[in-house]
């Protein structure tokens, strides 16, 4: 189990950029057994959602909104390491949004647009766009194989307009151009464990999958307190208290599944 906590520097830098890369955020073990976790989830192929790419390519992504305490993903969302870094972040307690397993396959995994994730949850009723995500890589993710990329610093142009490109929905292509040629491109390569939180406000994207290798990733979302949907019964949950679980929990559920099975 990995210690971590966040420096003035690392704040100001996410505050700068709008996200943050963690190394080793979880350690070898632990994603070892979130994987086989994953790969051994029925119902992880069978509720996943297809999307297709401008090129007709498809990429899986499988969203729960519920939290199982029997689950590994509940132990990782509830976790301190991931939950309290987002509330310091984003300067506000967080409650679990939603959570999703991107399920990017060989040869076959197709790209995501350039995107904001608060151009959607704005329509899922959301005022402000003080919420982020943490995607944590399962496998190793790299330029070959769909890695996530940014426009760094992009959080602070406020919410773009989004419309559909080929199956999914994507930011104002002229408004990404124009990002294009003012903000650093950096592509997110990480190894297993790496964990990178970002705003919601960042535009963000990925390349299809052409190497050999999947790109399984787990994204927990958090929204804040004081940002619940001024809607009921939205897409995503309202505000709920999170309950902040001590790190080891990771490893004890992981040793519990093991036994189970």
């Amino acid at each position: 189990m990995n210690q971590f906590a966040l420096s003035e520097e690392q704040v100001a830098q996410f505050q700068t950029a709008g996200f943050l890369i963690v190394r080793s955020l979880f350690d070898s073990s632990e994603m070892e057994g979130l994987l086989a976790y994953a790969r051994a989830d029925q119902n992880l192929m069978g509720q996943s959602h297809v999307k297709t790419d401008a090129s007709g390519k498809e990429t899986r992504l499988t969203v729960r909104n519920d939290l199982d305490e029997a689950s590994l993903y509940t132990a990782i969302v509830h976790s301190h390491r991931v939950a309290v870094t987002m509330q310091t972040l984003l300067g506000d307690e967080v409650y679990h949004y939603h959570h999703k397993m991107m399920l990017k396959q060989p040869k076959t995994g197709g790209a995501w647009e350039w995107h904001q994730d608060y151009g959607y949850w704005y329509e899922n009723g959301c005022l402000y766009p003080d919420m982020g995500s943490c995607m944590i890589a399962v496998d190793k993710a790299t330029k070959a194989n769909g890695c996530l990329q940014v426009l760094s610093g992009t959080h602070h142009l406020g919410r773009v307009n989004h419309v559909k490109i080929g199956d999914q929905t994507g930011a104002d292509p002229q408004r990404v151009e124009a990002a294009i040629q003012r903000h650093e491109l950096v592509y997110c390569e990480m190894s297993p464990g790496d964990a990178v939180f970002f705003h919601s406000n960042l535009l963000h994207r990925s390349d299809e999958n052409v190497s050999d290798d999947p790109r399984w990733s787990l994204i927990c979302c958090y929204n804040t307190r004081h940002n619940d949907p001024i809607v009921t019964g939205g897409r995503h949950p309202n505000y709920s208290p999170l309950e902040i679980w001590p790190d080891q929990r990771v490893s004890q559920a992981i040793q519990a599944v093991s036994s189970a099975n």
